[in-house]
């Protein structure tokens, strides 16, 4: 199975930091914040990753390279200068990601998800994704999730993590630009084709200079 991270975003709400920093590599302990999920993608035995890029994406491409010091071969999706938002981003991909299920990871949360359970998930339906319990963020949640499926249900929502595995034919109403992925995992919800389980492990959406101080201190404790 082959990963992607989403690493296009301009990170608004991190300037000024982001202003010459890509937010992917911005700096948390030991390592920039991309840099967790490659390593940890690389123990869990994932060989193949995507990294979408935009915003001061050459800058990603030259301090990341081709992944060989994380013992994975790196490919990028350049976007150019107009990151093209979660959808289109990787329907712009899936040349690079092949006919197989793939598994995509936003670039800036972290989390110590074991992605050597995903590595070997067998996909049964268009996605499968990791909710977490609803952050101060994030109160009112995003998802229902009963039996294992998701649900377009206002009551007792859960967060979306920006961990899941996606099919191929996921995106088969997809379409070049720039556009959002919420929309369609919603319609395929209504269709009964998602799955999704609950994550209750460690999680931080990186979204605000805040949060990342936050990190940085959970990496020092």
């Amino acid at each position: 199975m082959k990963a992607m991270i989403l690493a296009a975003g301009r990170g608004e709400r991190m300037r000024p930091l982001t202003d010459v920093t890509p937010k992917p590599l911005l700096q948390a302990g030991p390592h920039r914040l991309i840099e967790y999920h490659l390593i940890n993608l690389a123990e869990a035995g994932f060989t193949d990753v995507v990294i979408n890029v935009a915003w001061l994406g050459q800058k990603i491409i030259d301090e990341i390279g081709n992944g060989e010091i994380y013992n994975i071969n790196i490919t990028y999706s350049n976007e150019g200068d107009q990151a093209l938002e979660t959808g289109g981003g990787i329907y712009n991909a899936l040349p690079l990601l092949g006919d197989e299920p793939f598994l995509v990871i936003n670039g800036d949360v972290w989390t110590d998800y074991p992605f050597e359970k995903l590595r070997s998930f067998q996909l049964k339906d268009k996605a499968h994704l990791i909710l977490i319990n609803n952050p101060e963020h994030n109160p009112a949640g995003d998802f229902a999730l009963s039996n294992g499926r998701l649900l377009n249900d206002e009551n007792n929502r859960f967060t979306f993590s920006g961990i899941g595995i996606y099919s191929k034919e996921f995106f088969t109403t997809g379409s070049d630009g720039k556009y959002p992925l919420a929309p369609m995992i919603r319609q395929y919800i209504d269709s009964n084709e998602i799955s999704g389980e609950v994550y209750d492990g460690r999680w931080i959406d990186i979204g605000t200079p805040q949060r990342l101080e936050s990190l940085i201190e959970l990496l020092s404790a």
